[in-house]
């Protein structure tokens, strides 16, 4: 699962790990990335790839409601082409969801631990997400962060893709987001079977965090600083 993640990206860090074309946009680093929040993501347009901001949630066109779209914020990635919620996004509209690292919560007896988790370079990475348009049906009127549509507008939202976690995050969370490597970004966005493997073991580094990332109003580098014995290691130079 990956229901919290971290996209502090500059556009120009975007353009060089994706190529994108279109006018940079001056993004907004976050910290603590929430289901039902606009995010930033990639997808094919004429031209080259294009930088979107999409509902994070998925919502099928065929839904009646977009609520909906809070239990669809990951896919599993062993079925979705299956999936009637998520097989004609998996078909035609794919896209990738840029991140410097996602939150897993482990349970410690009653409690619930977040870790965040990211790669032991610090570099930015790519889950495998997909896209859908859903159209706002007549007679329904919105509420909260979708208030200012009305019937007949278009809400695009995506979902991140997930596996199996790998061995050093197995004991944390059984699952993980899809991180694709960079020679996978072009044919998943073309629609072409690859692997959607759990990502190196080897490749990757976590730590506990403070559980401010639980509320989403928490949304500064608060989230990211180590508590416990990986802080004091860090602040003593200990690896």
């Amino acid at each position: 699962m990956c229901g919290r993640f971290t996209q502090r990206l500059s556009w120009r860090e975007l353009h060089e790990l994706l190529g994108l074309i279109g006018t940079p946009q001056n993004l907004r680093p976050r910290y603590n990335v929430a289901p039902g929040q606009s995010i930033a993501a990639v997808r094919v347009s004429e031209g080259g790839r294009r930088l979107s901001m999409l509902r994070w949630g998925l919502v099928p066109a065929w839904a009646k409601e977009p609520n909906i779209g809070y239990k669809m914020i990951n896919a599993r990635s062993e079925t979705a082409h299956q999936k009637p919620s998520f097989r004609a996004a998996f078909k035609a509209r794919r896209c990738l969801i840029p991140a410097d690292g996602f939150y897993e919560w482990k349970h410690e007896g009653k409690a619930k631990q977040p870790y965040l988790i990211g790669l032991k370079d610090g570099a930015g990475f790519v889950f495998a997400g997909l896209w859908e348009s859903w159209r706002v049906p007549d007679g329904l009127a919105l509420t909260g962060s979708l208030s200012e549509l009305d019937p007949g507008d278009v809400l695009e939202t995506c979902t991140i893709l997930t596996t199996e976690a790998n061995p050093a995050l197995a004991p944390i969370h059984p699952r993980m987001p899809v991180i694709l490597p960079p020679d996978a970004y072009a044919p998943w966005l073309a629609g072409e079977a690859i692997p959607l493997a759990p990502y190196p073991a080897e490749a990757m580094a976590f730590h506990p965090v403070s559980t401010l990332v639980n509320k989403p109003a928490n949304d500064d580098e608060g989230c990211l600083e180590p508590v416990g014995s990986d802080a004091l290691n860090l602040e003593l130079g200990i690896t």
